[in-house]
């Protein structure tokens, strides 16, 4: 069960990659070739979006869409071969990263394999025609959990790539999958491969509440985590847009952010991101560079393992199709520097050993993690605006992890950079702790 989830999930870093948009050719040899890079950034975790074969009826753009999926048990041919696939997990251990693969068990292609073999494994109009609850996912017909024979067909599948090396499964909508359904594979697969790291896409409050008003299944984080190591912060995402887009609401998405570690049960493992292939880039969403960069910060600093989306470390604005060719303009890395110290900071012994304590929201925000003698004070100018931080800091010179200079504390202040600085002390920092900004 995800009580057992290990505490070292906490500090890891996810890398999301799309095949088709990652490299010239949109291919496993292309990945494999950047795969020292994305280690050497300091990644944990490289997640692919669906390698599946792509449904073709109803398709959507010229390509197809990789979340409708026609076999489970196969690869994209676009992508290369399963013994390719295969290969380049193996490349990828050898350089000391784990692989994660999409999951998407909620729908299927209008195409897919088993709509021929099995029809009663489909939500089904009163015609007797296989529909999706969703109308916007036209692309794709919703599963029902009502057979066993079903769950034994998709359990089969995770065993059959974990059996290949795979080392994680992220969990497309996962909330609204059956959540018995999700208990029993992490079982059973956990016989095969212990060790797998299961992430859910946990959905938006609106989501649910609107599923559950119609009689769908739906479950809230709170009940996702009974069965998975890590969940989405959507929950609170909606706040955090209008943070980013208005400073004025900073203090109610901090708010929110800190009920998070009191509503959901002890175990619970959000996972922090500031884009990924459903949002926005930051660079597009920010209103400025410096904002985009200091948002980025926070949420490294965040508590919860981080998610990079391939592209950021381009400083890339666009938000690429999902349903064409539309590749990462990989220009000359602006960000990557950047990003490798975030990577690192999250594997600070700080982070690690330490607690998360949010301390204000204006006129930037500031954060904590104490460990037992020594802490790191960030500060964040998500605003954009401000050049002079109160801080509790002692008066002194202390190190800025991100930069490596030396930033001072005096009469009780300290001046703020254009985007993120984050002090090391040592000792204990008095702390009057968390309040509620709403």
């Amino acid at each position: 069960m995800a009580v057992d989830t290990p505490k070292n999930v906490r500090n890891l870093v996810l890398y999301e990659i799309y095949v088709r948009n990652h490299g010239p050719n949109g291919n496993f040899a292309d990945v494999t070739k950047d795969l020292p890079r994305i280690r050497e950034m300091g990644v944990d975790i490289v997640w692919f979006m669906p390698i599946h074969p792509i449904g073709q009826l109803n398709k959507k753009g010229g390509l197809g869409c990789p979340y409708s999926i026609q076999d489970y048990f196969a690869v994209n041919p676009e992508y290369g071969t399963k013994k390719e696939f295969e290969l380049m997990v193996q490349y990828a251990h050898a350089l000391g990263l784990k692989v994660m693969i999409d999951v998407v068990y909620n729908h299927t292609a209008h195409d897919a394999v088993t709509v021929q073999t099995h029809p009663e494994w489909y939500h089904q109009d009163k015609n007797g025609r296989p529909l999706t609850t969703v109308p916007e996912w036209s692309d794709v017909i919703d599963l029902v959990y009502d057979d066993p024979a079903l769950w034994e067909y998709l359990i089969e599948a995770l065993k059959m790539w974990a059996k290949l090396g795979v080392d994680g499964f992220r969990c497309d909508v996962a909330s609204v999958v059956p959540l018995a359904f999700w208990q029993r594979a992490r079982a059973e697969v956990a016989t095969v491969r212990p060790d797998v790291l299961w992430l859910a896409e946990s959905v938006h409050t609106g989501f649910v509440i609107d599923r559950r008003q119609r009689g769908l299944v739906a479950q809230s984080d709170g009940e996702i985590h009974a069965a998975f190591d890590l969940s989405y912060d959507y929950d609170i995402w909606p706040l955090w847009e209008r943070a980013v887009a208005e400073p004025t609401a900073v203090p109610a998405y901090l708010t929110a952010l800190w009920y998070q570690k009191g509503v959901y049960p002890a175990h619970t493992v959000k996972m922090r991101c500031v884009e990924n292939h459903d949002q926005v880039r930051i660079m597009a969403k920010a209103p400025s560079r410096a904002q985009a960069l200091a948002w980025t910060a926070f949420q490294a600093f965040n508590d919860g393992p981080l998610l990079l989306y391939a592209g950021q470390e381009a400083e890339e604005t666009r938000t690429p199709s999902l349903f064409d060719s539309d590749k990462v303009r990989w220009g000359g890395y602006e960000l990557q520097s950047y990003l490798t110290r975030l990577c690192q900071l999250k594997k600070d012994a700080v982070l690690v050993n330490g607690r998360f304590t949010l301390l204000t929201p204006e006129p930037a925000i500031t954060a904590l993690w104490q460990a037992e003698n020594e802490g790191l004070y960030g500060v964040f100018n998500v605003s954009g605006v401000v050049e002079v931080q109160p801080t509790p800091l002692p008066d002194g010179e202390y190190e800025d992890v991100l930069s490596g200079t030396a930033v001072p504390v005096r009469d009780g202040a300290m001046a703020v950079p254009d985007t993120a600085v984050i002090l090391r002390f040592s000792g204990v920092l008095a702390q009057v702790g968390p309040k509620i900004w709403l």
